[in-house]
C-alpha cells in the first residue's frame, strides 16, 4: 500500500520539506551544546564562532564570490539571517526568564506570512493564520516556565531577532540566487557577511577570545560545521523550492528539538502540559505544510524572481 502524503504536496515536495526540516532540528541542539561544552557568558563569541569559520569554509569550497548587486544583497541577507539574528537571539536568551525568548520567536511563522503578503504577493489564508497561532501556543506550553519580571531590552531583542529571521527568509525567497550559483555558495556569502558583522561587536563587548579546552573546541566545531554550515545550506536550499510560508512553519521544530534533547540527554523532566504543547506545535508544523502551492505555482511577485530561486541543480563546485 502506497504511503500517503499531505494534501497539496508532491513526493518531491515532501522530500524537500523533510530535508529542510533538518535545519531547525539541528538548531534545536544549540542550547545543549552551548551549556555542556562551551565557555559560559560568551554569547557573542559563540555567535562569531558559529558564523565566520563556517562561512570561510564554504567560500573556500565553492570559490565563488558575489558579483554586481549581489555584494549588497548578500550583505543584507547575511545581516538579517546571521549578523543580527545570532547576537539578538543570545541577548534575549540571557535577559528573559525561562523560554520566553523561544515563545516570542514562535511568532516567526506569522511574521513570515505577513511579509510574504507584502513582498511576495501571497494572500494569507485564515487557516494559515490559525495554524500560526496554534504553533505559538504549543511552543509556549513547551518552553514557558515560571513567571518572572520581563526585561524590556530582552523582549525587544527577541522580537527583533524573530523579525530579522523572518525578513531574511522572505527576501531569500524573493531574490533567489544569481544564475550559475548554487545554494552552498549563497550560504557561504551570508555566513561570512554575518560573521564579519558580529566580529567587531564581539571584540568590543566581550574582549579577547577565551581559552578553549578540548570540549570547547569540539563544541565549536559541531556548531560551525553541522549546526551552521550544513544546516543553513539545507535551509536556504529549501527556501528556494518551498514557499516562504512553508519554510517559516518549520521553525517551531527548533524549540521542540531543544525540549526533546533536554529530556533525553540532560535529564530534564517533561510535564504533561509540555507534552501537550509539543503535540500542538508539531501538529501545527505539519498543518503548515498542507494545501500549499507546489513548486510550479507562484504568485505574480514570485514569478518575477523564480528563475534564480528555482534551479537548485546547478553544481556549486564549478571550479
Amino acid at each position: 500500500m502506497a504511503a500517503t502524503r499531505p494534501a497539496g504536496t508532491t513526493a518531491g515536495t515532501t522530500a524537500v520539506i523533510a530535508v529542510t526540516a533538518l535545519a531547525p532540528v539541528s538548531w534545536g541542539t544549540t542550547y545543549a551544546v552551548t551549556t555542556e561544552f562551551l565557555p559560559p557568558d560568551r554569547p557573542l563569541f559563540t555567535a562569531l564562532m558559529r558564523a565566520l569559520p563556517a562561512g570561510l569554509l564554504l567560500l573556500a569550497l565553492t570559490r565563488v564570490l558575489p558579483r554586481g548587486t549581489w555584494w549588497a544583497k548578500a550583505a543584507v541577507l547575511g545581516a538579517l539571517n546571521i549578523g543580527a539574528f545570532f547576537p539578538l537571539l543570545f541577548v534575549a536568551a540571557y535577559r528573559l526568564p525561562g523560554g520566553m525568548a523561544a515563545v516570542v520567536g514562535s511568532a516567526g511563522p506569522l511574521l513570515v506570512v505577513g511579509l510574504s503578503a507584502l513582498l511576495l504577493g501571497q494572500r494569507p489564508e485564515p487557516r494559515t493564520l490559525l495554524t500560526g497561532l496554534v504553533a505559538a501556543l504549543g511552543v509556549s506550553l513547551v518552553v514557558l516556565k515560571g513567571a518572572g519580571a520581563l526585561d524590556l531590552v530582552g523582549v525587544l531583542a527577541a522580537l527583533a531577532s524573530t523579525a530579522a529571521m523572518a525578513a531574511g527568509t522572505v527576501l531569500t525567497k524573493r531574490w533567489g540566487r544569481p544564475e550559475g550559483v548554487g545554494p552552498l555558495a549563497l550560504t557561504g556569502w551570508q555566513l561570512t557577511a554575518g560573521g564579519l558583522l558580529i566580529a567587531p561587536v564581539a571584540l568590543l563587548a566581550e574582549g579577547a577570545p577565551p581559552a578553549l579546552d578540548g570540549r570547547a573546541v569540539g563544541g565549536y566545531l559541531y556548531l560551525a560545521v553541522a549546526n551552521t554550515a550544513v544546516a543553513y545550506w539545507l535551509w536556504f536550499r529549501g527556501i528556494g523550492r518551498l514557499t516562504a510560508t512553508r519554510a517559516g512553519f518549520l521553525g517551531p521544530l527548533s524549540p521542540l528539538t531543544a525540549a526533546v534533547v533536554g529530556w533525553a540527554a540532560l535529564g530534564q523532566a517533561l510535564t504533561p502540559m509540555q507534552v501537550a504543547g509539543m503535540v500542538l506545535a508539531f501538529g501545527a508544523t505539519v498543518a503548515g505544510q498542507l494545501g500549499g502551492r507546489t513548486r510550479q505555482q507562484f504568485s505574480s511577485a514570485e514569478k518575477n524572481h523564480h528563475k534564480d530561486s528555482m534551479d537548485l541543480t546547478v553544481p556549486a563546485l564549478r571550479r
